[in-house]
């Protein structure tokens, strides 16, 4: 399937975990991809750049539209996590969270729409979380960071519609990724707490970053050119479904 032929994409945190799922379906699917992290690892395209600071990300996203020729995606996937609940996490650490999660987005896509406005397929896809429609334990820090970004798709989204932009976000649920497998090294007894967290949602494992990217796609492309202004949840039915006990 080559439906994304000809078509230019943007991929921040592209380096690892869901970031690098999306930017290899992506190209699997024939675009011609960027990727912005501070560590783009052996992309084709790999830019280093850093969401904190505004001339890093300008100076990328310029270079990056140089090399593709345009924009017509950006997928906003940077992100950093935080664990711990209101009274566990200092004011610095909060300032850098949100610096990087809901401000990463801010100056990626500032940078990004004046190439989307150029465009005749112009998408945005943010990747948010379930912890920003849920209340998951010692996560205040990032499920706060989480909520802006739901609410900064949503506002995006009208902003831009009438520009030809689409923007949407997709909340996964707990994912297999490079983050989840630290915190399962550092947890007392990690295989206890792998077991937990599979047990979280419904469908009874973690999600995969290939499952996320999957839907990311799905928002980016031609597929979803009616849709904007959604949230796709990719949760293993975490948010919807309130199951009875195994054998109740």
């Amino acid at each position: 399937m080559r439906e994304f032929g000809g078509l230019k994409a943007i991929v921040t945190g592209g380096g690892s975990g869901i970031g690098l799922a999306v930017a290899l379906r992506l190209a699997g699917h024939g675009a011609e991809v960027a990727v912005l992290d501070l560590q783009p690892g052996g992309a084709v395209n790999g830019f280093v750049t850093d969401v904190a600071d505004d001339a890093s990300v300008r100076s990328a996203v310029r270079a990056a539209a140089d090399r593709l020729g345009g924009v017509d995606i950006l997928v906003n996937n940077a992100g950093i996590g935080a664990v711990g609940t209101v009274e566990d996490n200092p004011d610095d650490q909060w300032h850098r969270v949100l610096d990087v999660n809901v401000l990463g987005i801010v100056r990626t896509s500032r940078a990004v729409l004046p190439y989307l406005r150029e465009s005749a397929h112009a998408a945005i896809v943010n990747v948010c979380s379930i912890a920003a429609t849920a209340g998951l334990p010692e996560r205040a820090l990032y499920s706060a960071s989480k909520g802006a970004v739901l609410s900064l798709t949503l506002a995006m989204a009208a902003d831009h519609i009438r520009e030809g932009i689409r923007v949407n976000c997709v909340n996964p649920g707990t994912a297999d990724t490079p983050w989840v497998t630290r915190l399962l090294e550092a947890a007392e007894d990690p295989e206890a707490e792998r077991a937990a967290l599979n047990a979280r949602q419904p469908l009874g494992r973690l999600v995969t970053a290939d499952e996320v990217a999957a839907a990311v796609v799905y928002l980016a492309g031609p597929a979803a050119g009616s849709v904007t202004g959604t949230a796709l949840a990719v949760d293993g039915g975490m948010a919807g479904l309130r199951l009875r006990p195994a054998g109740a």
